[in-house]
């Protein structure tokens, strides 16, 4: 049951110490994403190249 009539609570401010962390740690996050993709699609481009497709193909199909 939606309780419409009580006041919303006011949003705290992230402390800024905190928003830093937050930060570094999507950046951690982002570096090991982009590593792990990019080792993904080159054993995928390597696995295709070796089963004879052309590097167009592979590229076309890659969405490069």
């Amino acid at each position: 049951m939606p309780a419409d009539y009580l006041p919303r609570p006011k949003p705290q401010p992230i402390p800024p110490a905190l928003a830093l962390l937050i930060v570094r740690k999507a950046e951690r996050m982002a570096a090991r994403f982009e590593e792990q993709a990019l080792d993904e699609m080159t054993r995928a481009a390597t696995r295709a190249l070796r089963c004879g497709a052309a590097p167009d193909e592979i590229a076309r199909q890659m969405e490069l």
